[in-house]
């Protein structure tokens, strides 16, 4: 019997244990300080000097590039390792389901990366390691070095499109899978969200792990309310052991 394709499609809720906050739950970041929104609205972001030097210290000061996987990403790279496909479509930008050893080609990165910087005028990139170094020595807003152009995060700011290739990947997959775990997402932001639906629409098992009540719980075949990190791996686990050799 063949193994079940498994897509997971994680939320920002897979990546609170490892220090980072969510955006949209009920400590989230959007809700506590709406203005911290502007600093990655791409409009605000390229018409305003001001929004982008508060926007680089944000980044200087925050935790994301130090940041360790937790048991929900190690557990996914478990079931990987056991034999089960396993792709993973990512709400995220911190590059954690990577770390934690699943190869980068089995990950969709939606929303882009914060591990590096984009030009947005020649569409140069590099480490962001590089660009806060510099932000650390004085500049308050790093020019491309190549040239000249306004530098900002590889991740998808609000305003500017998905990635039409990486959108249709994760279609692909979602279509062509037999399991579709939700785990920490709150299924709001489209175009993702709608994956959960596209998943149950075509046969899959849709099992949703989140804290809070999603849109697509009622279509799930298991909604799950634990603490991602110890649900997670318990379910993966499950999985493993259903299609064991």
């Amino acid at each position: 019997m063949s193994k079940p394709l498994v897509a997971i499609l994680s939320g920002a809720g897979i990546s609170t244990d490892s220090g980072i906050p969510d955006y949209r739950g009920p400590n989230g970041l959007w809700r506590r300080d709406p203005e911290a929104e502007k600093l990655v609205t791409y409009e605000y972001y390229m018409g305003d000097p001001e929004i982008r030097r508060r926007s680089w210290q944000m980044r200087r000061k925050n935790h994301t590039l130090q940041a360790e996987p937790n048991a929900a990403h190690r557990a996914v790279v478990e079931l990987e390792t056991s034999g089960v496909p396993v792709r993973v479509i990512t709400q995220n930008v911190d590059g954690l389901h990577q770390l934690a050893g699943l190869p980068a080609r089995k990950v969709l990165e939606l929303h882009g990366t914060a591990r590096e910087f984009r030009c947005t005028g020649c569409h140069a990139r590099g480490p962001m390691e590089d660009a806060i170094a510099r932000v650390e020595a004085g500049e308050d807003d790093p020019a491309c070095l190549e040239c000249g152009g306004i530098l900002k995060s590889a991740t998808v700011f609000f305003g500017e499109r998905l990635d039409p290739v990486v959108l249709g990947e994760a279609a692909a997959i979602t279509k062509a899978c037999q399991v579709f775990i939700a785990v920490g997402t709150s299924l709001q932001v489209h175009p993702a969200a709608g994956l959960a639906g596209v998943a149950a629409d075509h046969g899959a098992r849709l099992i949703i792990v989140n804290a809070e009540p999603t849109p697509y719980d009622d279509r799930a075949d298991e909604v799950v309310r634990e603490p991602i990190g110890t649900a997670l791996p318990k379910l993966v686990h499950g999985l493993s052991s259903e299609h064991a050799p």
